[in-house]
This record gives structure tokens, C-alpha cells and sequence, in this order.
């Protein structure tokens, strides 16, 4: 087993300022492992009958164990999770609590509560470059072919059929737990094509043409992909100008090895890898920031930025491009953004060349001496 620190830290950040944490994940990413290891926890698996008979008192348990770092694994699987959770964070303070599962907290139809004011959220991401150095990886291409899930990315070698049953897995203990969804095909083809247009424009007509399903339907179907955490929505971000693009969403797949795979990718090249870096960088920026914060921008002149970020209360906004190579960025876009909405930075990802050559060709290109 490997240490995670980066996410050992944000844990214990999360737990300083409420005493209750939800950790999301899907399957695989480590949320059992990296609770296991959390220092001084007593770790719980909700899935173990007399777990949840220990747990039909929640007043008993959190007396017996008041003070300590609990974690109630799978807590889903108990009768009534919310009302457990509320008892903790109003009476028992001093307890902390990390309660996991695969999909956001107010998806789940057992919490009635979704303990507003009450607890932290934190996504556990695939493996970010802090899990590749505590993994020991150096190797990007490695880490975009093979996806971000632990088995996967450690693993010497990794088959079609280890996405196949992943996804078999998802759809009958996570998606059908909490959506009643009936036709597994459609549902299906429409995930595969979300996949292979990862990171672009979302329209839901042409796919439900395409996956022979309604309109509404795909919308419905997006909404529960979202909620169990295999695609990000990232909306666009907009002011009062009428040539911006104001609804039409991107849609992000959850991990690079599935984009591969579902595209037929088994070698980069650098087209594959400008768009997987997209992915890394998201990865990176949802493991830091709230996802609500999290945009992209677009005008109707084609000028675009990757990511926007809104730092505290939106005064503050943060532009990302990124790009694999310096040679293939153009500044254009984060000048456009910046004639509309001058606060804030405006860095650029080229992990191709170090800080000071991105900010050389930056200026040589634009002018400005203000990228980071």
C-alpha cells in the first residue's frame, strides 16, 4: 500500500473546521485504502452485518468511541446514514467522522439530510501528480493511457476487458442503487459517446438520435452520470455580454484510461495528448477547488479558455489554459477573457517547457508579462 499525503492532509484540513467529512469517489480510487491509513482512525465497513448492528444506535457508538476519528466505510448501506451523521456532528463534536461512498451526498436516497452546515465534501480524484510521486511514476504518458484508478495505473499491464468490468461494476452497485434506469444499452452507448467527445461542447439532440432515446432522457441520463462522479459539467462562465457562450455546457469524462480506451488509444500522440492533459489538469483543479467554482469560457468569435476558477465570492477569477507543447499556444484566447474581466491571473499549463520559456513565449507572443 502507498501513503497519500496530499489527500491524509486535505482530510484532516477538512475535519479542523467541521467534524463531519463526505469522501466521494468512484470505485477503485482508493477511498478504503487511503481511510485505512488515515493515522489513529478506527475504521468501520458498513457492508459487515454486525458493523451495522453496532451502528443502530448511533448515541451508543459515538459514546463509546467520542473523541476519536471514525470511519464509516460504505455508510450507505446502513438504514438510516443521515440521521447517524446528524447525531454525530450535533452531539458528539469532539468525534470525527469520514463517511465514504461513491456518488455526492444528496444523490443518495437514504439521506434525507444532506447535513447542510454540518460536514465538509471532498472528491478523491484518480491519481493527481502528488499520488504519481507517492506511487513512484514519472511517466505521464503512463499515467494518461492507463487512467488514474490505482489497480489500473499500477499495474504492468492493463486488458480491455479491466474497463469492461469496471464498468458492469458501476452500473449494477452504483448507478442502479440510486437511478432506476432500464435500458442498459442506450445508457450505455450514450457514456461511450460522452467519452469519445470528452472535453467538448455538449449537445443532447444529436445523441439522443443516436442512442435512440429522447431528448429529456439524455438529460436525464447526464444528470446521473454526474452524481455518481464519471462525468464533470463544467459550465461556461459568462457575463452580461450577448457574444459570450451562456448555456451550453463541456462535459468531462472521469478519467483518462477510459477516454483511451473508449477511443481505441493504445499510443499518444501529441493531438491525444494536448486533450488528456486537459483531464490531468482538471483532476488537479477539482482536488483543490469547489466544483460550483469550476467553468470554461467561450465566445461566439471561437476565443476560449480551458478553465475559469471564481475565488471567493467571484471578485477574483482565475484563467487556465493548457497546452502540451509551447509551440501550439496562442495567446488569443486568455487575451480576449482578460479585455472582459481584467482581475485576476492568467496561467497557462505547457508542460513542455519550464516557467520561464512559457513566460518568454508568452511575451514574444502577446506582449504581456503577466502569465504564470
Amino acid at each position: 500500500m502507498f501513503e497519500r499525503p496530499f489527500w491524509e492532509e486535505r482530510i484532516r484540513a477538512c475535519l479542523e473546521s467541521r467534524s463531519v467529512l463526505w469522501l466521494a469517489g468512484v470505485r477503485r480510487t482508493g477511498k478504503t485504502v487511503l481511510c485505512r491509513m488515515l493515522e489513529d482512525a478506527l475504521y468501520f465497513d458498513c457492508e459487515l452485518p454486525r458493523v451495522r448492528r453496532q451502528l443502530e444506535d448511533p448515541e451508543i457508538f459515538f459514546g463509546r468511541n467520542r473523541g476519536r476519528l471514525v470511519v464509516l466505510d460504505e455508510i450507505h448501506r446502513l438504514l438510516n446514514p443521515s440521521e447517524v451523521l446528524k447525531i454525530a456532528a450535533d452531539h458528539f463534536p469532539d468525534t470525527k467522522v469520514v463517511a465514504t461512498g461513491s456518488s455526492t451526498l444528496s444523490a443518495r436516497r437514504k439521506f434525507r439530510d444532506t447535513l447542510a452546515g454540518r460536514k465538509h465534501s471532498l472528491w478523491l480524484q484518480p491519481a493527481i501528480l502528488a499520488d504519481m510521486e507517492s506511487f513512484g511514476i514519472e511517466d505521464v504518458d503512463r499515467r494518461m493511457l492507463a487512467g488514474g484508478l490505482p489497480p489500473m495505473l499500477l499495474s504492468e499491464r492493463v486488458a480491455d476487458t479491466d474497463y469492461l468490468e469496471w464498468m458492469d461494476s458501476y452500473w449494477a452497485k452504483d448507478l442502479q442503487e440510486l437511478f432506476n434506469i432500464e435500458r442498459k444499452a442506450s445508457f450505455m452507448k450514450l457514456v461511450e459517446l460522452l467519452f469519445l467527445r470528452s472535453g467538448n461542447l455538449f449537445t443532447a439532440q444529436p445523441l439522443a438520435a443516436a442512442c435512440e432515446i429522447s431528448r429529456q432522457t439524455v438529460m436525464n441520463y447526464l444528470e446521473a452520470l454526474e452524481v455518481t462522479l464519471l462525468v464533470t459539467v463544467l459550465r461556461p462562465f459568462s457575463g452580461s455580454s450577448a457574444t459570450e457562450i451562456k448555456s451550453q455546457p463541456k462535459v468531462y469524462a472521469f478519467d483518462t484510461g477510459f477516454v483511451c480506451f473508449y477511443k481505441g488509444i493504445d499510443s499518444l500522440r501529441d493531438e491525444d495528448r494536448g486533450l488528456l492533459l486537459e483531464h490531468l489538469v482538471l483532476g488537479e483543479i477539482l482536488a483543490r477547488w469547489p466544483r460550483q467554482n469550476v467553468f470554461f469560457w467561450r465566445d461566439k468569435q471561437k476565443h476560449e479558455v480551458d478553465f475559469v476558477l471564481k475565488k471567493g465570492r467571484g471578485k477574483e477569477i482565475l484563467a487556465i489554459e493548457c497546452k502540451h507543447s509551447h509551440r501550439s499556444f496562442s495567446p488569443s484566447g486568455l487575451k480576449a477573457f482578460r479585455r472582459r474581466y481584467p482581475l485576476g491571473k492568467k496561467p497557462a499549463c505547457l508542460p513542455g517547457c519550464s516557467g520561464a520559456l512559457a513566460r518568454q513565449y508568452w511575451r514574444r507572443r502577446s506582449g504581456d508579462s503577466a502569465l504564470q
